[in-house]
């Protein structure tokens, strides 16, 4: 599959949450998922800025926690969705900064839009981009955030150097997403997928980090941690009882990772 493909799937899969649902428990990150799917989003309830209408359950971290936002900052949200994370950062920021939200399909954008026009929020904006080739000034960007959205894009080396170019220098980003722990065997791989839609693309763990540096940043360091676990029952569709105890005692598996990162002055 080209990479022009992998992009119309997931911005069609996205296209339909947006289309469909307000809280979508099928969502899995953009990915296709068994119809018991749980979600492994965190719940954002406490946050201020919070809007449930925002929250379609996308996310598989709260980069936000851990981006040290500050009033008067800018920031840009990569893959802003129906605006979940875009409206917890205008409550950091405050009424002097901005928010730009990022994504490519319109009816994730109109979905935002229309959350931000009924909040009243003059400061946040929401532009149709992508990621691996924004339409945005360079050194333009305080802090830069994404949840559960880059393991998606095709080519994560442009990714990376298209956030260190919006970066301000001395900014930085703070950035959730999915990444495998050790070499998974295809059979296990698809059954994640099938189960957690993110797990498509997703790096190993120690890979990711090491384009992160390789695109110039510093101060790296993983801010959190957690395992996402696939209930064996899924797990055993596609493998054996055997494979399965060699998956469960090794140290294989796929987790997400909020990571902090800064471009040097």
């Amino acid at each position: 599959m080209n990479i022009n493909n992998i992009k119309e799937i997931v911005k069609e899969k996205y296209s339909h949450i947006a289309r469909h649902s307000d809280k979508n428990p099928e969502s899995c990150c953009g990915g296709g998922c068994a119809d018991d799917f749980t979600t492994f989003s965190d719940s954002y309830e406490h946050l201020e800025g919070y809007q449930p209408d925002a929250d379609l359950g996308l996310g598989c971290g709260i980069p936000t926690d851990h981006s040290d936002i500050k009033p008067g900052n800018t920031v840009v949200d990569l893959g802003s969705g129906a605006g979940n994370d875009c409206f917890v950062a205008r409550a950091l920021v405050g009424e002097n900064g901005k928010v730009t939200g990022l994504d490519f399909s319109d009816d994730m954008l109109a979905k935002a839009k229309k959350n931000a026009l009924k909040m009243g929020y003059t400061n946040v904006e929401f532009i149709q981009g992508d990621i691996e080739d924004m339409p945005l000034e360079s050194d333009i960007a305080d802090v830069v955030v994404s949840n559960c959205v880059l393991n998606l894009v095709p080519d994560k080396q442009k990714a990376f150097s298209e956030i260190f170019r919006i970066l301000k220098p001395g900014g930085h980003f703070c950035i959730s997403d999915v990444v495998l722990e050790g070499e998974l065997p295809e059979a296990l791989k698809n059954a994640a997928e099938i189960y957690a839609g993110c797990v498509s693309g997703a790096l190993p763990a120690d890979d990711y980090l090491q384009l992160i540096e390789d695109n110039g940043f510093a101060n790296i360091r993983v801010a959190a941690v957690k395992p996402i676990h696939v209930p064996d029952e899924i797990l055993l569709e596609y493998i054996g009882k055997e494979e399965l105890f060699d998956y469960k005692t090794s140290n294989k598996g796929i987790k997400s990772i909020t990571v902090y990162a800064e471009k040097p002055v």
